[in-house]
């Protein structure tokens, strides 16, 4: 019996991402919001911007590793696979950042 592998949709958008990133030279990271419900982004970018008590922030590829509570307010990311910012009105989260991965938790 001969068995035939596949590779699921998400799989093959992570590989195309990646491939992107790659090509266009620049320093990227992982990139994931979500809630317990819901996903609202989960790709490679160029930065996250956020607000936390003590003021607006940037994270970039290669930031030391970080963790802070976001109030109300809204992430801006500037994502590898598009030419426009996609941006996320929050009610407040959590946010991790380890190993050019930035996490995200909302709704917590």
């Amino acid at each position: 019996m001969i068995e035939e592998k596949t590779e699921s949709s998400e799989a093959v958008a992570e590989a195309k991402q990646e491939q992107v990133a790659e090509q266009s030279g620049k320093p990227h990271m992982h990139i994931k919001v979500y809630s317990p419900f819901k996903t609202y982004f989960d790709e490679e970018g160029y930065s996250i911007s956020a607000a936390n008590a003590t003021g607006p922030f940037d994270i970039l590829p290669h930031h030391h590793n970080f963790m802070t509570l976001l109030p109300q307010s809204e992430l801006v990311i500037v994502p590898v696979s598009g030419p426009h910012d996609q941006r996320i009105r929050i009610s407040g989260g959590l946010m991790h950042v380890r190993a050019d991965r930035v996490t995200v938790f909302l709704d917590i």
